[in-house]
């Protein structure tokens, strides 16, 4: 007799939908599918759409037997007290018990993390951080969030807040985030924020941003992250020192990362990460000079092994962590 293949539930809201699927213990998806979510709606509402994509999955693979689910929501939250505080993209929870209730509605088990802790997480069971002790997992993408990974748990923190790496200030003086703080590594290094480094530079680049602005369809505004990737594998010298500029500000970061936490592996997720992983020489290079581990080199820069479907498997090894379940 062969042993029941393990399979566990992984639940990833987002402000537009809710992802729901199973994850085997090899880390992949198996199953999976996904709802609308009404992140404007009311809290029940929000709540039936995590319902919903639970039922799916239940009706679709009824041989499966679940008995707890993982679920990544944006935070801020509390993931010790189960409850999702008061999230920007999902207005409809504030102060919300969600594992309470969805233990409630569904009968299971709940752990409830944020989508980095999460993809870090996945990351060190199944990814490109496996075998290392002490991972830090940073998503760059819309914003950047990170994960802190030691011995296979999560950091929280005292209070859950722990690893909002994205929002260390690397500037003072530089442009205000959109946290309240001036100078974030998100608000200088996110997919948005080389979208903007790209049209400040058009204003004066003249005959030079010509490429960048034909991709952009003629119109500065239409400029993203991937267009001025695009322009810089075509050669275009403009582009390329938007990214170089990106890079350097990505090693001042890492500096003080690797000068705090001393990782032993550093894991780039997210819609901007294969980007940026074309800076990783460039990285390594400069690492000396913002940091005073002397052997900040050592440490690997490699990218995740999940990209756009990091919610799922993310929300699924919350599940594979012993004693990281909390009974209904």
């Amino acid at each position: 007799m062969f042993a029941a293949e393990i399979l566990h539930l992984g639940v990833d809201v987002g402000g537009t939908k809710v992802a729901a699927g199973l994850v085997n213990s090899s880390g992949e998806i198996v199953f999976r599918t996904r709802v609308p979510m009404n992140a404007r709606g009311t809290a029940s509402q929000g709540l039936a759409a995590v319902q919903l994509a639970i039922d799916q999955v239940r009706a679709a693979r009824p041989d499966v037997t679940l008995d707890r689910v993982g679920i990544t929501s944006p935070g801020p939250l509390d993931p010790d007290a189960g409850i999702v505080l008061n999230p920007p993209n999902v207005p409809c929870w504030s102060n919300y018990p969600l594992v309470r209730e969805v233990q409630r509605v569904c009968g299971l088990r709940v752990v409830l993390d944020n989508d980095a802790n999460a993809a870090g997480l996945a990351e060190f069971l199944w990814g490109a951080a496996r075998g290392y002790r002490y991972v830090f997992y940073a998503t760059l993408g819309t914003g950047i969030g990170t994960g802190i990974i030691l011995d296979g748990h999560v950091f929280h923190g005292r209070t859950g807040a722990a690893a909002e790496g994205g929002h260390m200030t690397i500037d003072y003086r530089g442009p205000r985030c959109g946290c309240g703080k001036h100078g974030c590594i998100e608000v200088l290094a996110s997919g948005p924020a080389i979208a903007k480094r790209a049209r400040d530079k058009l204003v004066e680049a003249g005959a030079r941003g010509a490429r960048l602005l034909t991709l952009a369809g003629g119109a500065a505004e239409n400029l993203t992250a991937e267009i001025v990737g695009a322009s810089w594998r075509e050669g275009d010298a403009l582009a390329g020192g938007i990214l170089g500029e990106t890079w350097d500000l990505l090693a001042i970061w890492l500096g003080n990362v690797i000068d705090l936490l001393d990782p032993d592996v550093i894991v780039f997720g997210g819609g901007v990460a294969e980007l940026a992983s074309h800076g990783f020489d460039r990285i390594r290079a400069t690492l000396p000079r913002w940091a005073i581990n002397p052997r900040c080199g050592e440490i690997p820069l490699l990218l995740a092994r999940y990209g756009a479907d990091a919610g799922i498997p993310g929300a699924a090894a919350l599940c594979f962590v012993p004693g990281a379940s909390r009974e209904p």
